[in-house]
This record gives C-alpha cells, structure tokens and sequence, in this order.
C-alpha cells in the first residue's frame, strides 16, 4: 500500500485533531480548474471548494474559498473583509505570497497566515474539499472543521 506524503495543510489538522481523508487523483496539467478536480474524486462541483488569492486594498492579501462551479463575488468579499475594493492577485504573485502553485493553493499552512473567507455554502455539506497543498491532492473534512483550522469567516462569497 501506497503511503500518502503529508502536506502542511494535514499536519495542521493534525496538531489540532480533526479528522479528515487525503484523497489523491491525477493530475492534468491542462485541466486544474475545480471543476475538473471534482470529477477526479467523485465528488459534486460544489462540494469541491477553490481557494483563490485576493487582495484587499486595505488589508492586503487573503483567501476567499469558493465552490468549485461558482464565481467569486470581488464587491461582496471587499464588503465582508473591510476592504473599499478586492483584486485577484495575479498569478505570477501566488507562489511568492502563498508557498502554493496555482491549482495546489490551500488556505491551511501558507508562507503567511492570510485572513481566510469561505462561502457560507460549505455549511451545506457534511464533508466538503479542499486543497491539502498541492496539485493531485484534496482534503476531505467538515466544514466546520475546515473552518476552524484555517480560523475562517464564513460568508456570502458567490456571484448569484
């Protein structure tokens, strides 16, 4: 049997005690949209959530964590984060800011611990995904779980 190498996002969930699955799956280098990663481990778009880096143009960087079919709302996370105005950071930026690449970005175990926002639709679900930290590879937890080890707020992120 195959043993699955940790990332930072698992140990942190380790320190704390929550439990989750890391689940594998093969990467496609020309497919690493959220979309695509779903249906490599047979979970619903929805329930698969990306992690995207943004910032505020009064609080600096931050990750918004969204379902992996929706569209992040710039003007909603700008309101909810105290910021007049959010952009994506461009992705040239991602890995010197984040320790990530793109379609591997957590909002667990960062160079830097960001704010972290996710859309209150996670709640919906009794397990939802993440990245664990790098491309091939996801974390499966509860929500709530999730969003206490990345001390998240969890709010309206999505465009309707």
């Amino acid at each position: 049997m195959k043993k699955t190498k940790k990332t930072n996002a698992a140990r942190i969930l380790d320190e704390l005690h929550i439990q989750y699955e890391l689940k594998t799956y093969p990467v496609d280098e020309d497919h690493l949209d959220a979309v695509h990663v779903a249906k490599e481990v047979g979970m619903p778009p929805d329930q698969v959530f990306k992690t995207l880096c943004v910032r505020g143009d009064k609080t600096g960087v931050l990750f918004a964590v969204i379902p992996g079919n929706g569209e992040l709302d710039l003007k909603k996370l700008a309101r909810e984060s105290g910021n007049k105005r959010c952009e994506m950071v461009h992705l040239k930026e991602v890995l010197p800011l984040t320790g990530y690449i793109r379609g591997g970005c957590s909002p667990l175990g960062a160079k830097k611990d960001y704010p972290v926002y996710i859309d209150e639709t996670c709640n919906r679900f009794s397990v939802i995904a993440i990245s664990a930290g790098m491309r091939g590879m996801q974390i499966l937890a509860a929500p709530e779980d999730l969003i206490r080890a990345a001390r998240a707020t969890a709010v309206s992120l999505t465009a309707v």
